[in-house]
């Protein structure tokens, strides 16, 4: 398997047609279509559904995408590396993470990283735990940002100094926010909008599992939910300071009673080779936030 076959598999996928792959890669249609053909050949599987108007992926051929969005980033990463200059440090950090305040403290680390060296660009990426594991395992980020009780036993990580505090929110004019805080009684009968990862924190602060409660909603960026709780569509449950609760946002913010918080974490993995730039900056974080 050459590295041009998955690129052209590559841009065929993002263009939805061999004409319009062809075009882009300014190569011949024939010629794209009998390397695509040999690839099938060669990996054994039909990787096309060929149909009149577009070309969709197979079973196999969404699995390959997946692979070879890896492996071309990766080539791409090292050759931009030994691109560097010796006397110069430059390259990409990539962190990835969960929303949380938290991050301003990952962001004024890497300001300063910035300012110190402007040739050193970072790529940010947000997702849930499994989805930050996943990239973190397969090389596509350096560095992850976890929260809460993240399995993080085959990273390498420090604490932060952060806690994130659980709560609700609701609409202004909701009855919970008359309240001070809320319980799991406040939220017992109540349509709530959960995150994807809160099963452990919120099963455990509930006292019960969560297909006991009406959940409604689930989501991964607090920011596309909130629109849900402005419509009163359910209360959702998240950490505080993520979105607006102020007065006039339409929101409003209760704190969890018991009192519930989540430690912040970042990880990278163990043994991990990592790029000069890379290199530097976890010695930056290792200075402020080791004990």
């Amino acid at each position: 398997m050459e590295l041009r076959h998955l690129k052209y598999f590559l841009m065929i996928a993002r263009e939805g047609t061999i004409s319009g792959a062809a075009a882009a890669l300014h190569v011949s249609q024939p010629s794209l279509s009998r390397q695509m053909q040999e690839l099938e050949r060669k990996l054994g599987v039909r990787l096309f559904d060929r149909g009149s108007r577009r070309i969709e992926l197979t079973e196999p051929g969404m699995r390959l995408r997946r692979r070879a969005e890896e492996i071309v980033d990766l080539v791409g990463r090292t050759e931009d590396e030994f691109r560097v200059s010796a006397n110069s440090l430059a390259g990409e950090v990539r962190v990835g993470g969960g929303e949380t305040p938290a991050m301003a403290l990952t962001a004024d680390v890497i300001a300063e990283f910035v300012e110190a060296h402007p040739l050193v660009r970072f790529s940010l990426f947000s997702g849930n735990a499994e989805n930050v594991s996943e990239r973190l395992d397969t090389g596509r980020l350096d560095f992850g940002v976890f929260i809460g009780h993240a399995d993080l036993s085959r990273y390498e990580f420090l604490q932060l100094p952060a806690h994130n505090r659980w709560g609700a929110f609701m609409r202004e004019d909701d009855p919970l926010a008359a309240l001070d805080v809320v319980t799991p009684a406040d939220l017992a009968r109540r349509s709530l909008i959960l995150s994807e990862q809160a099963g452990r924190e919120m099963g455990a602060w509930f006292h019960r599992d969560l297909e006991d409660l009406d959940v409604v909603a689930t989501y991964n960026l607090l920011y596309n939910a909130a629109p849900l709780a402005r419509r009163g569509i359910g209360v959702v449950v998240s950490l505080e300071g993520i979105v607006d609760a102020n007065e006039g946002s339409g929101l409003a913010f209760r704190p969890l009673e018991p009192a519930l918080s989540a430690d912040i974490f970042i990880a990278w993995k163990r043994y991990q080779t990592f790029s000069p730039a890379a290199e530097a900056f976890l010695a930056s974080i290792r200075e402020l936030w080791s004990v």
